[in-house]
């Protein structure tokens, strides 16, 4: 018993380190106060990379199952979690300046992006229903505080209440898909799911239906993504910018292992589903937009759609949908983490500055920051030679040799809608009246939009190849 775990331990060495650096960090938050907020937010970026590097090292060229088969260690995981930790290392960078020169920074904001991350690590390792369960609930209970974490603001409040309460009707839902699946398969583990489910028992893939929806609510996917606008603008901009790149991340990851493992047999069944999901997602998500006039709440509906050219990757199938799917969120993370980088730095006089019309001229004010949201939107918008068109482009591809050309035609569709309500934000930086001066911006903001703006370029030419060769080589277990 005793080898074991030590086994188990050696091969969730990242895990351990968050776990125990949110209780470091805790102890260190009561004794120090709120006054350490940003120095916290360091360290806790600081641990989260170093736990993306060891995730990185911890992965075996088979899968190796831990804690009795509770968690799989495999190279699918080991990209997920760079991925993650590298969007919530970037989105505390930015909360560490932003609650530099707030008066509502509270230590705790580092301790709960620590479990939430923590939270993240489990799911995409997760084998089985309870361990599932387990980090989605970790990382969802720390990001309903996150959501409310202005606690003396209405929207803020507000966006954690309503993340809280369609939150728990959501784990509801999933909870009684795995209720369904565990009745008629008689186990939670993964690999005895698919002994018992390839069968196709209805009542297992109503349980699985039920499950992929709710998912779906954590990735934002239509229709469940009532949530997302208010939360994306009610939520301090930091606490957006990790809503917006891991828990996505973190869903997908545990979407593909769920549907790819135990449901494997099962393609033809949730492939519907999933289709269905794609096309909604891009609709509501592409039409939405169209009308915002909030700069959080258009980040909102494009998250949205950007997650059905996500799921459209995923409806493909095989080894290829899930390395299309993987290689479109690592370039749609550090697209995302840019905008959001410029949108925390519009403030004017201290104010925070979150309408669309707010960046009238910003080119003639900041030259900079006009530059890095024209690259960062050419890139969500797919305009080549930019990273974002490289991952529509596999997406597209995967699905189209999975016989999904309907979905690729209403993608490519979607794709030039959606370009309307970048390249609206683009023209009103470039050609409008410049309207008031932003304050100038932190080294802290102008150091993650240089990092996230150079990651849309595509990767600096040899750096595609090597991401799709990783992208592959993570998809290898399914």
């Amino acid at each position: 018993m005793t080898t074991h775990l030590l086994y188990s331990l050696s091969w969730t060495q990242p895990e351990c380190l968050l776990a125990a650096a949110a209780l470091i960090l805790a102890v260190l938050g009561a004794y120090l106060g709120d006054r350490a907020a940003g120095f916290l937010a360091w360290m806790a970026a600081l641990v989260i990379l170093v736990a993306g590097v060891l995730a990185i090292h911890f992965q075996a060229p088979a899968p190796q199952q831990v804690f009795s088969g509770a968690m799989v260690i495999d190279s699918f995981g080991a990209f997920v979690k760079a991925l993650m930790a590298f969007a919530a290392a970037a989105a505390l960078l930015l909360a560490s300046d932003h609650f530099s020169g707030s008066t509502d920074k509270r230590f705790e904001f580092a301790v709960l992006a620590l479990l939430s991350t923590l939270g993240f690590f489990v799911m995409a390792s997760a084998n089985n229903l309870m361990t599932l369960y387990i980090g989605l609930e970790l990382q969802s209970l720390a990001a309903y505080v996150l959501a409310a974490f202005r606690r003396d603001d209405a929207k803020s409040s507000e966006a954690g209440l309503k993340y809280f309460v369609l939150g728990a009707l959501s784990s509801g839902i999933l909870l009684y898909g795995a209720s369904l699946v565990y009745g008629f398969t008689g186990s939670l583990a993964f690999d005895h799911i698919a002994q018992n489910a390839s069968s196709g028992n209805v009542g297992v893939i109503f349980g699985l239906v039920f499950l992929i929806c709710g998912l779906a609510f954590k990735m934002s996917a239509a229709p469940f993504h009532m949530w997302t606008p208010d939360v994306y603008e009610g939520a301090p901009t930091p606490v957006t910018a990790l809503f917006a790149s891991a828990p996505k991340v973190a869903a997908v990851a545990l979407l593909i292992r769920l549907l790819y493992e135990p449901f494997g047999d099962l393609l033809q069944s949730w492939r519907q589903v999933i289709v269905a999901l794609s096309v909604l997602s891009l609709a509501v998500g592409t039409f939405a937009a169209l009308v915002q006039t909030d700069i959080k709440r258009l980040m909102a509906y494009s998250s949205i759609a950007n997650m059905g050219f996500v799921l459209m990757g995923m409806a493909a199938g095989g080894q290829a949908g899930v390395a299309a799917a993987l290689m479109y969120l690592a370039f749609y993370v550090p697209a995302t983490l840019g905008a959001f980088a410029i949108i925390l730095a519009m403030r004017s006089g201290g104010t925070r500055m979150e309408k669309i019309s707010d960046l009238a001229g910003l080119a003639a004010r900041r030259p900079w920051m006009a530059f890095v949201l024209t690259a960062v939107f050419f890139s969500l918008t797919g305009i080549p030679p930019l990273a974002g068109f490289f991952g529509k482009f596999y997406v597209f591809q995967a699905a189209l040799n999975a016989g999904l050309w309907p979905l690729v035609v209403f993608g490519a569709l979607a794709t030039v809608v959606g370009a309307g309500y970048y390249l609206w934000i683009i023209k009103t930086v470039w050609f409008d009246q410049p309207g008031p001066v932003f304050d100038r911006a932190s080294g802290t903001i102008i150091a993650v939009a240089a990092v996230m703006t150079a990651l849309t370029f595509p990767v600096l030419v040899a750096g595609l190849g090597s991401v799709e060769a990783w992208a592959k080589a993570a998809a290898a277990p399914f």
